[in-house]
């Protein structure tokens, strides 16, 4: 049986493998050459397998070596963020906070399921909510932080990512082409009266409401399954659907930032490292939809 790679191997390995060189490789590691290719000696000998051919100048991966890369960076990166954690002083005591429904199938659960498992002590309780029930829950101190829609570009708090509202529909259905355009909308909402609705009518477009909502996972399966075109966050377009472009006819909504709010009733190491998770979790949100 062959014993699994030291990961102190692997990390010389992954060098060579990255600069073409052991001579690189040993100032990237700051080691001797020497020392450097002793370990990938060791490694090879260990997996039984050549993992480099050597040539005139520098190295390149056999086969094996190109196989065995992906195996290395995922092995390394894994004890790089469990001493990651572990060097963190743990966080206790309660965190609430509030999230749009746009994102409560999308980014946050990912982020927030990773922020307990590495924070078992801290409480979290989240509320899945519309923007103005968060201020509202804020101001009556319910939350610590909430994360919102500011459209009217006046609001306060931390620009986590502008997260451009659009129409989208079905690939397959091809809704959008139907007229009176299906339309699915958001019920007793003004931003929907006052952007969605009154997009349709600036471009003369005839509509009829086709689906009636007050839920955003609603309305990515109404869109998703052709019952209507909707208004969806360019970030949450589910699989199997795309956005309606200028060139379809149909401009951007609006352009919303997304804010992150915080009670100014007070703050806890736990309450800053959520609101450092939710940071990162926008992060490449927002490179992926800005406008």
């Amino acid at each position: 049986m062959i014993a699994p790679p030291d990961s102190d191997l692997l990390r010389s390995f992954l060098a060579v493998a990255d600069t073409g060189s052991v001579t690189a490789a040993a100032d990237r590691l700051g080691r001797t050459q020497s020392a450097v290719s002793l370990q990938i000696k060791r490694l090879e000998d260990s997996l039984g397998q050549p993992l480099f051919e050597r040539l005139p100048r520098g190295v390149a991966l056999t086969p094996r070596g190109a196989q065995l890369m992906p195996y290395a960076r995922r092995i390394t990166a894994l004890l790089e963020e469990a001493a990651l954690a572990l060097r963190v002083k743990p966080l206790v005591g309660p965190v609430r906070v509030g999230i749009p429904d746009e994102y409560s199938g999308t980014v946050l659960p990912r982020a927030l399921s990773a922020f307990a498992e590495r924070h078992p002590e801290v409480e979290v309780s989240v509320r899945c909510d519309h923007s103005e029930p968060q201020l509202q829950a804020m101001d009556s101190d319910d939350i610590d932080l909430a994360v919102i829609y500011d459209w009217s570009y006046v609001g306060e708090g931390e620009v986590l990512c502008i997260d451009p509202t659009v129409w989208a529909t079905s690939v397959t259905h091809q809704q959008h082409l139907r007229r009176p355009l299906p339309a699915a909308v958001f019920m007793r909402s003004d931003w929907c009266r006052d952007f969605a609705e009154r997009s349709l009518d600036q471009q003369g477009l005839p509509w009829r409401v086709a689906f009636e909502c007050d839920d955003a996972g609603a309305m990515r399966m109404a869109v998703q399954n052709g019952l209507a075109i909707a208004p969806i966050s360019r970030s949450t377009i589910p699989v199997g659907c795309r956005e309606l472009t200028a060139a379809d006819g149909f401009p951007i909504i609006d352009s919303s930032r997304v804010l992150l709010r915080r009670n100014p009733r007070g703050t806890s190491e736990a309450i800053e490292g959520m609101a450092t998770m939710l940071r990162e979790a926008f992060r490449p949100l927002a490179e992926r939809v800005a406008v």
